[in-house]
């Protein structure tokens, strides 16, 4: 499988957004991964991350978190 990780233009959040919302559970935490190493400082050689590569992992971890939430239980 293929990432298409940030290009030189600029970011489209809501693109992204829309994108990582088609993944199923196990791409999402695929691309997660990606994203999360492609911020490391081993794959940038001690360097900050591209910004790109910071809203990829963001937006990966919020689309997560909204699959993962539990409703809350019902109190009588």
């Amino acid at each position: 499988m293929t990432y298409d990780f940030a290009k030189s233009t600029a970011m489209d959040r809501e693109k992204l957004r829309q994108h990582l919302r088609k993944m199923s559970n196990e791409e999402l935490r695929k691309f997660g991964t990606a994203a999360a190493y492609m911020c490391s400082e081993k794959a940038n050689l001690g360097k900050p991350p591209s910004e790109d590569f910071v809203i990829q992992l963001e937006e990966a971890q919020q689309e997560w978190k909204r699959r993962m939430k539990r409703p809350k239980a019902r109190t009588t």
